[in-house]
């Protein structure tokens, strides 16, 4: 809209840049207050004439996404603050984010100091800035899609529930799920309170909500299982045209029996398994995250780069397993 794409009245071109201006003042107030931005490139794929995977490309959010974000994210919480503050004891749905578990905030950061970058413990406050700096840090680095990953994981997850504590990953007191692009049954529930309360009705009991806020919580978590699922299924099927074909990818996991390897082309992710690196005998070292060889002493690490080969693709086990072709020389 700003190079005029698009042929609209100006007074709506202008609404639009004066939303976009309110937006992100609103969320650099939202930073200012703690909140942590995760900027995950989501994986997609274009599909030739028979809908099978072709490529692979990268979306990521632009203003345009950032701005609908922000407006959504006041309609919820302004609504949420509506019942929240005016009637604290009335029932209600609530969308609710605890604080990160302490342990897995300092494994994330024995992972990242990998990578020079480290996580400040003094406050609440230098958590999220911290968090924030490291995520700013890696955008556009190798290691970028390694790092947000294992910052989500070390985070709580976000629930429904009637019992409000507030939201830490926005820094909110108060926040509901009351409207987005798409519409939920929590979203459904908060009209329906929302339309109660303001007809001057009473607050009806809160167990069948707290209930119906569990089952929403629980959906969630299985319609997220199901999309990973998805885009592990079709990069499994892009893989499988490119056996025997050569990757430079990045160590995004080391077990007791391989390390994971994500290819920095196109985030798949398959494994390196121990019984296949014949080079050496290689044992687990899990105070260094790696595999280190006992006779050569040569070290396999989280965020090492390799080279990897595409060894064997299962779609119905949703398996990808590489050979280790080579690795490179690390750079400070």
């Amino acid at each position: 809209i700003r190079k005029g794409a698009y042929t609209v009245k100006e007074e709506i071109v202008q609404g639009i840049l004066t939303m976009d201006r309110l937006a992100k003042k609103m969320r650099n107030e939202r930073m200012r207050a703690g909140a942590i931005t995760f900027d995950k490139v989501e994986v997609k794929f274009n599909l030739d004439t028979e809908n099978e995977p072709a490529s692979v490309y990268f979306k990521e959010a632009k203003d345009a996404n950032k701005l609908i974000e922000e407006f959504m994210l006041l309609a919820n919480r302004k609504v949420a603050e509506f019942i929240g503050k005016r009637s604290p004891k009335h029932t209600f749905v609530y969308r609710i984010h605890d604080e990160p578990d302490e342990e897995k905030l300092m494994a994330l950061n024995g992972i990242v100091s990998r990578f020079g970058h480290k996580i400040n413990f003094q406050s609440k406050k230098s958590i999220s800035a911290s968090l924030n700096k490291l995520l700013m840090d890696v955008k556009g680095q190798k290691e970028q899609n390694l790092v947000d990953t294992l910052a989500i994981r070390s985070m709580s997850k976000a629930i429904y529930t009637t019992d409000n504590i507030g939201h830490y990953g926005l820094a909110f007191t108060y926040y509901t799920h009351f409207t987005s692009p798409i519409r939920r049954y929590p979203d459904i529930m908060v009209h329906r309170l929302l339309q109660h309360y303001l007809e001057k009705g009473k607050s009806p009991n809160a167990e069948p909500y707290e209930e119906h806020c569990k089952h929403s919580t629980n959906m969630e978590i299985l319609a997220s299982q199901a999309e990973r699922d998805s885009v592990k299924y079709m990069q499994i099927k892009f893989m499988q045209n490119h056996e025997g074909e050569a990757f430079r990818g990045v160590i995004s996991g080391v077990t007791e029996w391989g390390i994971y390897v994500e290819i920095i082309e196109n985030k798949c992710e398959g494994m390196v398994r121990i019984r296949d690196l014949r080079d050496d005998y290689y044992t687990f070292d899990e105070r260094q995250y790696a595999l280190v060889g006992e006779r050569s002493g040569k070290i396999l690490q989280l965020g090492d780069e390799v080279e990897v080969s595409v060894k064997n693709t299962d779609l119905v086990r949703r398996h990808l397993d590489f050979n280790l072709v080579g690795t490179f020389e690390k750079t400070d």
